[in-house]
């Protein structure tokens, strides 16, 4: 989850930043696909390892962004 602190910081840079664009739209989307296995009431191994999955990528993803964020606060946000 991405706090509000760096929602802000995102909302400010997002139109400047491709990278960002690019990282938070990936992140978004990961996001809606993990809420799909989330509503299912049960879900097949092969369904249970996808999603594992897609929650590592979304994990590496945030990584990124909060990378590129740590770069704006650096130079004051």
């Amino acid at each position: 989850m991405i706090i509000d602190k760096d929602k802000e910081l995102i909302a400010q840079w997002i139109d400047k930043d491709p990278e960002l664009r690019k990282y938070y739209e990936e992140h978004q989307r990961l996001e809606e696909q993990i809420e799909e296995f989330v509503r299912r009431p049960y879900l097949t191994t092969e369904e249970e390892i996808e999603k594992k999955r897609l929650q590592k990528m979304k994990l590496a993803v945030k990584d990124k962004i909060l990378e590129i964020l740590e770069k704006y606060r650096k130079v004051g946000g």
